[in-house]
């Protein structure tokens, strides 16, 4: 036994029995007494063991010890007296023995020992004998407290097929009795239900694998494990718990096929990559376990795959190829399952993978033509007449009847017909010559459509080539400007010059270039072939003059290396230009077009300052007007003559109707305004007629004077928000009369002259005639 297990056996027994007098509080210094009374030699107190048992139930007090003082003569002159933990509820001391006795049940759980102190005193002094005395009373155990298993319930996992001894999970109870007291807190646990496949340790609680099991055979095992205190004794006290075991799966099991043959059909018509069928090999197994891959073993002709569903396990068969029912009826093939993933541990039990057969039919469809290429590829030389052969296209009908084939070609709305077909046999003809210039490859769309099924149709490119021939000569690449200065010498390169050909040469152009013989100017310039498609032009004499001859037209021949050659002539155009030795080509540019408008530079100086005066002269009337824009425009007395409409939506009772609202208050002031008589009118309107004479309705003046009078309307604050239309009307210069408005007219004309009628010229001869004829009659 170590020292550690010493020291807690002398630690307990100091703790069951009370302590010395002398050395109270000291408990490295308590004497153990012995369990029958002691007396001591010198003074002190007796002592008794004491011990109170939990749980123990009496209709008395029941004595625990006694303790005394030698001192005590017997004779009732000594009082004992007990304090401290308990003292006077759960203990109480007899005050004339010194006997102790428990009054209540007491619970070791909740309090396992007391310390209390004793006291001794004389009855007649009241002083005390002895000195005190601190002592414990321990509370004895007994198994009053059965097992609990505080974690359950249990739930544990492990694999399946492990072997016999393989620990699952451990249990264990708790008792609250003392375990240092007795048998009552060692506890023993046993296997309740669950065997034959599980078994416990006694001591530890650890459950372990009895025996191997499958998971596809039962996959959770409910054991049930008790746990008995007093060591299994009879008495004991005990409790159970349930563990919910659960086997994990392994790879153990390989795929197997419920069918060793299956039979399927497609249809020859069937594009590539349609589904032909499934199949299915099933495996006990689950999650990856139960995963697998199929493979086809046996198919020499490679018409089918297939692949896996990951989430269904299946096996999807897909053509891989085209079937003809013609050609082959029947395939044979055979499928493979392999497990995905493969546990070593349990190879020894065989492969994990199967096979079965799948027969596949191949049925029958009324199929569209076929052609005996994807694409064709023909040509056709250039510029060959109308109706000349280009080809021909076969198609056939694969079905076993053999239908008839009708050819067409398929024409676009916007492209020109220029090929057409035999219907009958194929054979594919030009409707107009080709220019290969114009397009070199032709694509043709060519359809073959059975006579019995006309539903049944196939299609065919065909890529006609246009071979080229050698129709066209070759000519500049462009339009050459070429200057030569006055002062030119002889043999000095003026201009390199180069050729294009639109035909298509297989050898590669090459071009020929020379000046022709009947040019009147070859004495002035000559060619130089480069024999690299290149010539120079150069001169042939030194010194030229623009006043004897401005331009010279060089005609160059240019001859190709075609079967057979071709031949153009190309004119160059030479422009003598007012230089030195080097030309400047924008100034000569622009002598040329000076010279090409028949203008020397002494007349566009002229021309320019022209226009320049011109422009002077614009702005100078522009400023003009834009200053008399600023003056003021009519005086007031044009307020005379301005005539007002002012309009008020408003529907009352009538003419009765004066009571509606005050019409006054919303008249502008401008309509307000006293109406002069009416025997002014002719003074006023020859006034008007005077002043538009000098003002028009497009002039400053006038645009100022409406805009005013708008102003005037806007601000005026003795107007109402209502809205209001003002005409103001002013004839301008156009007009001789003047305005004609009666609006104004509120007083009789019988008192005005219209002798001034006559004046206003014969536009106005029938009216001034009316009016004379009336001022006669009144007369």
């Amino acid at each position: 036994m170590n020292s550690s297990v010493l020291l807690c056996l002398m630690v307990m027994l100091v703790q069951l029995w009370p302590c010395s007098p002398s050395t109270q509080n000291s408990s490295a210094q308590n004497t153990v007494q012995s369990f029958t009374p002691v007396r001591r030699v010198k003074r002190g107190w007796l002592w008794e063991p004491l011990f109170a048992t939990e749980e123990q139930i009496s209709p008395d007090p029941v004595y625990i010890g006694q303790l005394k003082s030698d001192l005590d003569k017997e004779d009732g002159n000594l009082e004992y007296i007990l304090a401290g933990e308990g003292a006077g509820s759960f203990f109480y001391i007899d005050k004339y023995t010194g006997k102790i006795y428990v009054k209540q049940k007491l619970d070791r759980e909740k309090k396992p020992f007391y310390i209390l102190t004793a006291k001794a005193i004389n009855r007649s002094t009241q002083l005390p004998v002895e000195p005190d005395s601190e002592f414990i009373i321990k509370v004895r155990d007994i198994n009053d407290n059965e097992p609990q298993f505080l974690n359950g319930p249990y739930v544990a996992t492990v694999p399946e097929m492990s072997p016999e001894g393989t620990s699952v999970t451990q249990v264990t109870a708790t008792d609250a009795d003392d375990p240092s007291y007795g048998n009552s807190a060692r506890l023993l646990y046993s296997l309740v239900e669950g065997q034959p496949y599980f078994s416990v340790e006694p001591k530890t609680g650890v459950i372990r694998m009895a025996s191997q099991m499958d998971r596809e055979t039962k996959d959770q095992y409910l054991v049930i494990i008790q746990a008995k205190d007093m060591v299994g004794q009879p008495g004991a006290l005990s409790a159970t718990a349930t563990v919910t075991i659960n086997l994990s799966d392994v790879n153990d099991n390989p795929p197997e096929f419920q069918q060793r043959l299956y039979y399927m059909s497609v249809s020859e018509e069937a594009p590539v990559g349609t589904t032909v069928g499934k199949v299915f090999a099933e495996d006990r197994d689950i999650g990856d376990n139960a995963a697998m891959d199929y493979f086809i073993e046996a198919d020499s002709s490679g018409v089918f795959n297939i692949i896996t569903n990951d989430e269904t396990q299946e096996g999807i068969i897909l053509l891989k190829k085209r079937v003809d029912y013609e050609s082959q009826r029947r395939y044979s093939i055979q499928v493979k399952a392999v497990n995905r993933y493969i546990d070593e541990r349990f190879l020894k039990e065989g492969p994990f993978e199967d096979t079965t057969i799948v027969k596949i039919n191949v049925e029958d469809a009324d199929e569209p033509p076929v052609f005996t290429l994807e694409n064709y590829v023909m040509e056709i030389v250039e510029g060959a007449m109308r109706g000349t052969l280009v080809g021909v296209v076969t198609a056939r009908d694969p079905d076993a009847d053999e239908s008839p084939v009708r050819y067409s070609i398929v024409h676009s709305r916007h492209l020109k017909r220029l090929f057409s077909i035999n219907e009958h046999n194929g054979a594919i003809i030009t409707t107009e010559p080709l220019d290969r210039e114009i397009a070199s490859w032709h694509n043709i769309t060519v359809t073959a459509t059975e006579t019995r099924n006309p539903e049944k149709i196939s299609e065919a490119n065909v890529y006609v080539q246009v071979r080229d021939v050698n129709d066209n000569a070759p000519e500049f690449p462009k339009n050459y400007e070429t200057f030569v200065c006055e002062n030119a010498v002889s043999g000095q390169l003026i201009q390199r010059i180069s050729a294009v050909d639109k035909d298509d040469s297989a050898e590669g152009h090459h071009f020929y270039f020379s000046l022709a013989q009947e040019d009147s100017n070859s004495s002035h310039f000559t060619v130089k072939d480069n024999q690299d498609n290149t010539a120079g032009i150069f001169t042939g004499k030194s010194g030229f003059s623009r006043q004897e001859q401005f331009f010279f037209y060089l005609p160059i021949l240019i001859q190709d290396n075609g079967t057979p050659p071709l031949t153009s002539t190309n004119t160059l155009t030479v422009t003598v230009c007012d230089c030195d030795t080097e030309v400047n080509t924008f100034y000569c540019r622009y002598g040329a077009f000076m010279y090409s408008l028949g203008l020397s530079t002494e007349a566009l100086v002229a021309v320019l300052a022209c226009i320049l005066i011109f422009l002077v002269f614009f702005l100078a009337i522009v400023t003009i007007r834009q200053q008399q824009q600023k003056k003021p425009p009519f005086s007031e007395k044009m307020e005379e003559f301005r005539e007002n409409i002012v309009s008020y939506d408003d529907e009352g009772g009538g003419e009765e109707d004066t009571e509606a609202f005050d019409i006054s208050a919303l008249r502008t002031r401008t309509v307000m305004r006293t109406h002069k008589p009416r025997k002014k009118m002719a003074s006023e309107i020859q006034s008007l007629y005077r002043q538009s004479l000098q003002v028009g309705p497009d002039s400053a003046i006038f645009r100022q004077f409406i805009s005013e009078k708008l102003e005037e309307a806007n601000t005026d604050p003795s107007v109402p928000p209502y809205d209001s239309l003002q005409t103001y009307v002013f004839e301008g210069t156009g007009s001789l009369a003047g305005s004609l408005s009666s609006l104004g007219s509120n007083t009789s004309d019988m008192d005005q002259s219209y002798d001034y009628l006559a004046d206003w010229g014969p536009h106005f001869k029938q009216l001034a005639g009316m009016y004379s004829s009336h001022r006669t009659v009144e007369d």
